[in-house]
């Protein structure tokens, strides 16, 4: 008999989130490629979006399509009304899965769902209203539903406890990881002057939002005295000026700012080859993409310490401790500016973010989601 697992993949056909659709996909390949004798996976995903976006992750056993695009699809979901997705071993790698009462004793149903950011309830404002609501009416229904939720780091099992304290035992720590592969690739050159950007830079990552942390990275930067050009990621369309703004009144040079919005795992991977150090200056409760990215290829990391950070980053990088978003720009400034006072120096720090890297790994983390469901 096959023991099948039903992955969500709403984000691959109808991506909202960059971050989570990587995320997605990079975690069903490794399940595809994990899994144990016996076993097969299969995706769930809504009706229409991207034509072919499925092909990404070879090896599944079978896609069930439901009939309800995305969107609609997110509001059933929300109210707990039928989708059609049925039931089985259910995996999702967000909380947009079917949380309704099922029977995992007599007909072996599970459903676990999985939180990797908590800005809905920590940071509300910066998130359209809708979406807001769609979470935390989901983590309500996770909390009645779910067999298991899985968080990436404990950290966030500690936090999200605060918000759901009857999931206690239902908490599973399972980190992500930077893409299968990830690696600067051999044209990395070319694609960063594509992308228009200089050689020999500081990074950092986000938008404008108070929770990322950019004003003080921006401001660390500029009064480190490193007098290197500061290349930007990840911004939304439309928060390009606003991110202007916060460089500007960091004094950084207009010349010196360059910033691009989301790139390809392969582009985001050239840029971070440019990178003489990664500045990763946001303290939310959310699993740290890019720092994870940076660690994995030897980038030197210099972060704000946070629970989040402090978990992750370990050892792998310099966390810096700050009472305030002044202080904390200063002490960021003084990290970088020590961690490339010399070649040696930031090479030291390269090394020690490599060694951390490896500690990620999405097929660790597939073994990890086979043996909870086996568990359940």
């Amino acid at each position: 008999m096959v023991a099948t697992l039903r992955v969500v993949l709403d984000q691959l056909v109808a991506p909202t989130e960059p971050e989570l659709a990587e995320a997605s996909r990079e975690l069903a390949r490794a399940l595809v490629l994990g899994a144990p004798s016996g076993c097969e996976v299969e995706a769930i995903a809504p009706a229409g979006g991207v034509d072919g976006a499925l092909d990404a992750v070879s090896g599944l056993a079978g896609v069930r399509r439901t009939a309800l695009p995305r969107r609609e699809l997110a509001g059933a979901l929300q109210l707990g009304v039928g989708t059609g997705i049925g039931g089985g071993m259910i995996h999702s790698p967000s909380l947009f899965a079917p949380l309704v009462r099922h029977d995992r004793v007599h007909d072996h149903d599970q459903t676990v769902v999985t939180v990797w950011d908590l800005r809905p309830w920590e940071s509300p404002s910066e998130l359209p209203r809708a979406v807001v609501a769609w979470h935390k009416a989901m983590l309500k229904r996770a909390v009645k539903h779910a067999d298991a939720v899985v968080v990436p780091t404990h950290s966030l099992a500690s936090r999200l406890l605060e918000v759901a304290p009857a999931l206690r035992d239902r908490l599973r720590v399972i980190a992500g990881a930077s893409p299968l592969g990830f690696s600067v690739p051999v044209d990395e050159v070319g694609r960063r002057r594509e992308l228009g950007l200089p050689e020999g830079f500081v990074l950092l990552a986000g938008g404008p939002f108070g929770s990322e942390g950019l004003e003080a990275g921006l401001a660390a930067v500029a009064s480190s005295g490193v007098d290197l050009p500061i290349v930007v990621i990840d911004v939304e369309d439309g928060h390009e000026p606003a991110v202007a703004d916060l460089a500007s009144a960091a004094g950084v040079p207009e010349r010196a700012l360059h910033v691009r919005g989301v790139l390809s795992s392969e582009d985001r991977a050239a840029v971070l080859g440019g990178a003489v150090a990664f500045v990763a200056p946001s303290r939310r409760a959310a699993f740290p993409w890019r720092v994870v990215d940076a660690l994995t290829l030897g980038v030197p990391v210099v972060a704000a310490s946070s629970a989040v950070h402090d978990e992750v980053v370990f050892d792998g990088g310099v966390l810096v401790s700050s009472s305030g978003a002044s202080e904390l720009a200063d002490g960021l400034g003084a990290a970088l500016a020590s961690a490339l006072g010399s070649t040696a120096a930031a090479e030291r720090l390269g090394v020690l973010a490599g060694d951390r890297g490896r500690a990620f790994s999405w097929r660790e983390a597939a073994d990890k989601v086979w043996m909870l469901h086996a568990e359940l």
